[in-house]
C-alpha cells in the first residue's frame, strides 16, 4: 500500500513500548513550529501510532506488520523536504525506530563512482554511514539519467539490496522534483514496492511565506516595522506571480531576511547611541530592491 500526501499548506524493527502516550518530545515540538505542512503532520502522527501500537502488540504475542518506511519526498526546492527528514530521524529515534535518528544527506556525486566496482563501494560507505538513522538523497532521480551503462543503476541497485539487508535500523528517503522522481521509480522495478510512503510537498502560498519570515526573523530576534510588513508582503505578492519550479520558496524567503539585516546593519553602522529597538528593527528602506534577483 502507497500512502500519498500533500503538504496543502505550505520496519521490522519493533522496539518494546517506551510510554503509553502518544510522545511529546521537543523533536514532535519542533515539527509543530513548521510554517503550514497540516497533512504530512497528520501522516507523520499514523506513522508513529502505528509503530507504536505494532510494538504493543508483538508485547502480547500478537502479529506485528513490517511495514516499511522508507519514503519519496516530491517537490520544488525550498519546500520544507530536508529540514521535515532531519526532524523524522529524532522523532523516529525518541520512539526507538532508529537507534540514532541521525541524517545523511548524499546526492550523486557521493554515490557513483568513476569505473567499474567503485560506485558499489561509494553507495556501501554511505550506506554504512547512514546505518541507526536516515540515508536522504537528493535529486535521486540524477542516478537514473546516465543510459544504460551508467554507473548509476549500480548505486540504484546496491541501494535496494541494503534496504533489504538492513531494513531494522535504515530508512531511506529519496527526495527531488515530482515529474523527475515519478520517472526514476519506474526505472527500477524494485523501488516502487520498497517506497511505499509518498509525500507531495506544494509550494507555499503568499501567506505561508509571510509567515516564515516572521518566523525567520524572531528567531534571530528581529522584527519588521508595520511598513516593512508592507512592502515583505507586497514582494511576496509579486513572488507569486511570477515564481518557476526553481524559485526556492523558504530559501527565496530566507534570502531576503538575511539581505535585509545586513542592509539593516549598514544602515545604522554610523549611529553613535543604538536602542535596543534600534538593533532590533527591519525598516521597509532595509528589504532588498530588487528580491526577484534570489529567484
Amino acid at each position: 500500500m502507497v500512502i500519498s500526501v500533500k503538504f496543502a499548506e505550505s520496519s521490522d524493527h519493533r522496539p518494546g513500548l517506551q510510554e503509553e502516550t502518544f510522545p511529546d518530545k521537543d523533536a514532535f515540538k519542533e515539527l509543530e513550529k513548521l510554517i503550514g505542512l497540516k497533512e504530512v503532520k497528520k501522516t507523520l502522527a499514523e506513522v508513529t501510532a502505528f509503530s507504536l501500537i505494532q510494538a504493543r502488540r508483538a508485547e502480547v504475542q500478537l502479529k506485528a506488520d513490517p511495514t516499511a518506511l522508507h519514503m519519496l519526498f516530491k517537490g520544488n526546492p525550498g519546500t520544507g523536504k530536508t529540514t521535515v527528514a532531519r526532524i523524522l530521524g529524532r522523532i523516529f529515534k525518541e520512539i526507538n525506530i532508529l537507534s540514532k535518528g541521525h541524517l545523511l544527506e548524499v546526492e550523486r556525486a557521493d554515490l557513483v563512482g568513476e569505473y567499474i566496482g567503485h560506485t558499489a563501494q561509494k553507495t556501501k560507505e554511505m550506506i554504512k554511514r547512514s546505518l541507526g538513522g536516515i540515508l536522504f538523497i537528493d535529486e535521486a532521480y540524477t542516478l537514473s539519467q546516465g543510459g544504460e551503462k551508467d554507473f548509476g543503476h549500480e548505486a540504484i541497485a546496491t541501494l535496494v539490496k541494503a534496504m533489504e539487508d538492513h531494513r531494522q535500523d535504515l530508512i531511506v528517503i529519496l527526495a527531488g522534483y515530482n515529474s523527475e522522481m515519478e520517472s526514476f521509480i519506474r526505472s527500477n522495478p524494485g523501488l516502487r514496492s520498497r517506497f511505499p510512503i509518498h509525500i507531495d510537498f506544494c509550494d507555499y502560498n503568499e501567506e505561508e511565506l509571510f509567515q516564515i519570515a516572521v518566523q525567520m526573523y524572531g528567531e534571530r530576534e528581529y522584527q519588521l516595522s508595520s511598513r516593512g510588513r508592507w512592502k515583505l508582503k507586497n514582494e511576496l505578492a509579486g513572488f507569486i506571480r511570477n515564481r518557476h519550479p526553481h524559485s526556492g520558496n523558504a530559501r527565496y524567503v530566507r534570502n531576503i531576511v538575511e539581505k535585509s539585516i545586513r542592509l539593516q546593519a549598514l544602515r545604522i553602522i554610523d549611529r553613535d547611541i543604538l536602542s535596543r529597538r534600534d538593533l532590533m528593527i527591519i525598516e521597509d528602506s532595509d528589504l532588498p530592491g530588487n528580491p526577484a534577483s534570489f529567484q
